[in-house]
């Protein structure tokens, strides 16, 4: 299907499981890496790329599960948090020795759980790491605690909810509903929704939302607990945040704790905006980002 304002060359990499991961790598200059979440896809950076692309690098992976990459079953794939990381790992490390990008000056982009892998991520590599921009999205324990929507504790621990989400696609379908504030038109709803057009190519949609950490027992939790005890170490780094108001998972309480990890960070608040806020607000964030990595690249140099 046609992809509206997606006008981009697919590129494939084959970890050593023989699984294939999509990713977008377009432009050049110091390297971009934008991290999606769930239920979206590269397709959600889309404008950014765009804007960013005559001076900059955007490496834009697509999760195992989501977008054009593979979408193997359970006895091929273990979707869990740490899997995660290593896949980003694995793709980095082959660009760097394969493809030519820098060891240093990274810009991390991170949306819902791109939060999560690329901080964790980041934690294991912190000297590549130059700059941060953050949408809608954690990289700690959660602050409230045990508190989620119920429509995530329903498809997080419940067969009904896991039913909806993998027979009727129904959270990727409400995302693209209540994620926005500014009602989506057809063909860009059809194009986020594209890639999980059959129950067996939802298994991922469903399996971020059982990997949500809320205690210890939880496999993801100790990476989520000892990523975000160590995030101080990026409290000096460049740092924007751009934040949707109306967020049906990451809230206030979200925002108030990256802005005791960053404490220098620019923040830009959205009040018509919600979880997708680069639908919501690409018009104010696409130049505003790419003045942010402007002006810290002169900064930097001087």
């Amino acid at each position: 299907m046609a992809l509206p304002d997606y006008p981009f060359a697919s590129q494939f990499f084959s970890h050593p499981d023989q699984l294939r991961q999509h990713y977008l790598d377009e432009g050049r200059g110091a390297p971009v890496l934008m991290l999606h979440g769930n239920p979206s896809w590269s397709y959600y950076y889309r404008r950014l790329v765009s804007g960013l692309r005559d001076g900059y690098r955007c490496i834009v992976p697509d999760h195992i599960g989501m977008g054009y990459s593979d979408k193997p079953g359970d006895d091929r794939y273990p979707y869990r948090l740490e899997r995660r990381v290593d896949d980003l790992d694995r793709l980095m490390q082959f660009l760097i020795d394969e493809r030519g990008l820098p060891t240093t000056g990274h810009t991390l982009v991170v949306h819902d759980w791109g939060g999560m892998i690329g901080l964790a991520y980041a934690c294991r590599h912190p000297e590549r790491i130059a700059r941060l921009v953050i949408l809608n999205t954690g990289a700690f324990p959660n602050p409230k605690k045990m508190s989620l929507p119920w429509t995530l504790r329903l498809g997080r621990d419940s067969a009904l909810g896991a039913w909806l989400i993998t027979r009727c696609n129904a959270f990727a379908a409400g995302a693209a509903t209540w994620g926005v504030k500014r009602r989506l038109d057809p063909a860009t709803r059809a194009a986020l929704l594209s890639p999980y057009d059959t129950p067996a190519h939802r298994i991922s949609t469903l399996r971020f939302v059982q990997d949500i950490p809320l205690t210890p027992d939880d496999p993801g939790f100790a990476l989520v607990a000892r990523t975000g005890a160590a995030l101080s170490q990026f409290s000096g780094l460049p740092a924007q945040i751009h934040w949707g108001r109306h967020d049906f998972v990451f809230d206030d309480a979200f925002l108030a704790e990256w802005q005791r990890q960053l404490p220098e960070a620019e923040v830009n608040v959205y009040e018509d905006a919600g979880h997708y806020v680069l639908e919501d607000a690409h018009e104010r964030i696409v130049p505003s980002v790419r003045q942010f990595l402007d002006r810290t690249a002169l900064e930097r140099a001087a």
